[in-house]
């Protein structure tokens, strides 16, 4: 339920902005206050921010440009409502941490519930889109833990308010170490039949990928999620949850599943299928919010 991870030389740092004392505030501030009320002042400093960040702007501007095939001055318009997006999810984050509650519509429901009762466990793949924290205080399950891997290296005040939220809902939050021994706590937890949640749509730790199409062309994806579905026979959905309004979300959750056919072919052939799922999926809920797709390095290596 992150938006962000590991700083490499095409990322960004994938840390929440602002002191601890900021953040604090903002919480304070957000027990009192409608949610408009910062949206607003923040709209006249996004200009400033793309200023000072040149690549992440860039990066999101040849995807508008390239891949959505947008004109320059559309698609310029589009670089800065996406960051807007932006700041106004992680506003939305400390509005929760403050007892802000939001709506959220959920299609297939029924989908995530069949797992959550189910005495196996199962794999929930998301990206870097919309805000998929919110779906942590509704997403809940009676039967299992619900494990959800992050970036450790957040702020002390953000990591505080989520597991302070996230421990009433039987959610435990899983930090990436360099020294890979996250990979055992994930192995065990899905062993013990829980829940675990990850990102699906960068590449970070391992260097193993899987080549999908991908808005028009070929693009890396994490071959990780897939290795252990696959290994341990575990089903996968997939949850996106995106902003419709101020107060409201769309969670989307659909099932990436083999057909008959594919369950007959080799292990390196079913992750191919897997991932491929997995990237039309996040393709179709791109095109239809690509101003909530937070991505600010090239995605395509050419």
């Amino acid at each position: 339920m992150e938006q962000t991870e590991h700083t490499t030389e095409r990322q960004w740092s994938g840390k929440t902005g602002g002191t601890a004392w900021m953040q604090r505030s903002l919480i304070a501030i957000y027990r009192i206050m409608d949610l408009r009320f910062l949206y607003i002042p923040m709209a006249f400093v996004i200009p400033f921010y793309m200023l000072f960040s040149r690549k992440g702007y860039l990066a999101t501007y040849h995807f508008f440009h390239k891949r959505m095939h947008e004109a320059p001055l559309k698609a310029f318009r589009h670089v800065y409502l996406n960051h807007f997006m932006f700041g106004q999810i992680i506003l939305d984050r400390f509005a929760a941490y403050a007892g802000k509650h939001f709506q959220l519509d959920i299609e297939n429901y029924d989908t995530y519930q069949k797992y959550a009762d189910s005495e196996k466990g199962f794999l929930i793949l998301t990206a870097h889109v919309g805000n998929y924290e919110v779906a942590g205080y509704s997403l809940t399950s009676r039967n299992k833990r619900f494990n959800t891997l992050i970036f450790s290296g957040e702020t002390e005040t953000v990591l505080r308010n989520r597991k302070r939220m996230f421990s009433q809902n039987n959610i435990r939050l899983i930090g990436i170490k360099s020294d890979m021994s996250h990979l055992f706590i994930i192995n065990n937890a899905l062993r013990n039949g829980e829940i675990m949640s990850m990102t699906a749509d960068r590449i970070f730790g391992s260097p193993k990928s899987v080549i999908c199409k991908f808005l028009g062309e070929e693009a890396k994806f994490p071959m990780g999620p897939f290795i252990l579905a696959i290994q341990r026979e575990i089903p996968i959905i997939t949850i996106f949850v995106m902003k419709e309004s101020v107060k409201r979300y769309k969670v989307f959750i659909r099932d990436i599943e083999l057909t008959k056919e594919e369950c007959n072919y080799p292990n390196k052939k079913k992750i191919e299928c897997l991932a491929k799922k997995y990237a039309e999926h996040l393709e179709y809920i791109i095109r239809e919010y690509p101003t909530q797709w937070f991505n600010y390095f090239e995605f395509w290596e050419q």
